[in-house]
């Protein structure tokens, strides 16, 4: 390793030491970012303002209501036992969902073979509409079961399973994506400003007259990133499992070595932007649009890349963060090893290498 590839690592540092931006963006805005998205982002829906229209006022009818209050996913609401009012219910936004218990429902519990009951739901958020529907079968379908066992012996019974989040705790599936989404959007607003920072404060001059090769400065640059980068991981990492509780069911040795092959494509997209930009807040702001929106819309990070139109699920595979989320993912929840990887490895390489090479030339045609 030669003088002027260490002199460029050593002043890259003494950048980022003495620039208030760098070090918040280093070491508070991590941090920061997985305490609140970790808290923000809880795709478990709980506590459901509902409301009952209670027709039938028998043991049975709160008992079935006991039924929703204690399943945690639903709050009750005092509710005039009116169904005209319902409309006014959802216009105030003031339930979510009605439960109309019917006339002589204990009684047909005892008689009929089918007992009907009614929820009308608020239709206006279809995601949460849909998850009261299956959290009212889900009720339904227990207590069935339960009446079923008082009156005849079940000749099936069936045992649910559940591996690598037996708590089915969405905590340990959204936080791995997280560290994959912050630490793409750090690294690249960290390199995005490197080289046009030069331009800025009328330092290039020195380096263009200098005897150093575009090469030397272009991964001069990315170096310390790396390391900084690096150690935003293992902070982020450890940050989420004490706040969270998401366990580790891999090798921690492993998810590190592959996660320096993710630094290393997201810092080279980000010298990739700072080699096309003209001043550090056009740098910034690039690095946002082109790091984060693809990372949480396009890579599996939230919505299924399989349920996604076939023209952005092409899209998906120039998204290193897709390809990183399986392999921290996988390593987290369920311990798998590098035969599963590999090929995710060898992307973000590959990516990663071309993106500094097209840097390097841009470079290089501008030393010229």
């Amino acid at each position: 390793m030669n003088k002027r590839f260490i002199a460029i690592i050593r002043k890259e540092f003494i950048h980022i030491l003495r620039d208030p931006r760098s070090l918040l963006i280093t070491f508070v805005m991590p941090l920061l970012m997985i305490f609140l998205f970790g808290n923000a982002v809880e795709l478990d829906i709980k506590e459901i303002p509902f409301g009952v229209i209670d027709q039938d006022n028998s043991q049975a009818s709160r008992e079935l209501i006991d039924k929703f209050i204690n399943s945690g996913y639903f709050k009750l609401q005092p509710i005039e036992q009116n169904r005209e009012h319902i409309h006014d219910l959802f216009m105030q936004r003031a339930v979510k969902a009605v439960l109309i218990i019917p006339v002589d429902y204990a009684k047909d519990l005892q008689i009929k073979p089918q007992v009907q009951a009614q929820m009308i739901v608020d239709g206006s958020n279809s995601n949460t509409a849909s998850v009261i529907i299956n959290y009212t079968k889900m009720i339904f379908a227990t207590l069935t079961t339960e009446l079923n066992v008082q009156t005849i012996n079940m000749p099936l019974e069936i045992e649910s399973r559940v591996w690598y989040n037996p708590d089915m705790e969405s905590a340990n599936f959204v936080v791995p994506g997280l560290v994959a989404i912050i630490m793409m959007m750090i690294c690249a607003l960290l390199t995005s400003i490197t080289i046009v920072r030069e331009k800025e404060t009328g330092t290039m001059e020195q380096i263009l007259v200098s005897p150093i090769k575009p090469y030397e400065v272009v991964f001069g640059k990315v170096l310390p990133y790396v390391i900084i980068a690096f150690f935003d991981g293992v902070l982020v990492l450890v940050f989420a499992w004490l706040s969270f509780g998401v366990p580790i069911a891999g090798n921690v040795l492993l998810l590190a070595v592959l996660s320096l092959f993710y630094l290393y494509a997201s810092l080279s997209l980000g010298v990739f932007i700072s080699t096309q930009a003209k001043t550090q807040l056009v740098a910034m702001m690039a690095a946002l649009v082109i790091t984060v929106l693809p990372s949480v819309m396009l890579s599996g990070f939230i919505f299924p890349i399989r349920s996604m139109p076939n023209v952005l699920q092409w899209l998906t595979y120039i998204v290193p963060a897709r390809y990183f989320l399986v392999i921290i993912r996988g390593i987290v929840l369920k311990g798998v090893g590098f035969q599963y990887f590999w090929t995710q490895t060898l992307f973000l390489f590959v990516l990663g290498t071309i993106l500094l090479t097209i840097s390097t030339r841009k470079f290089s045609t501008k030393l010229e």
